[in-house]
């Protein structure tokens, strides 16, 4: 979902570090390794289906980032579910 997304950053002159199930579009091989590979304060954003998936991604960089950093629902979420992850 974020594939052309990642692309058109980097083509800005952005350095971005990509997680995705899929081992061939990944920059990295779990979530725990891209947020290692990030300088604090972290800005990690989350381009995957609402729901379940995003609720899972999102549970998963709780426990992993820290007080100061950033995440950035860009899929398609209902805007309480944000509030929610807050």
């Amino acid at each position: 979902m974020g594939g052309n997304m990642r692309e058109r950053i980097r083509r800005a002159g952005h350095t971005v570090i990509g997680y995705d199930r899929n081992p061939e579009v990944s920059d990295v091989k779990s979530l725990a390794e891209l947020v290692e590979k990030l300088d604090a304060p972290r800005h990690v954003w989350v381009m995957v289906p609402a729901g379940t998936a995003t609720q899972a991604v999102v549970d998963e960089l709780g426990d992993l980032l820290e007080p100061g950093d950033t995440v950035i629902d860009g899929g398609n979420s209902r805007w309480t579910d944000d509030e929610k992850h807050a």
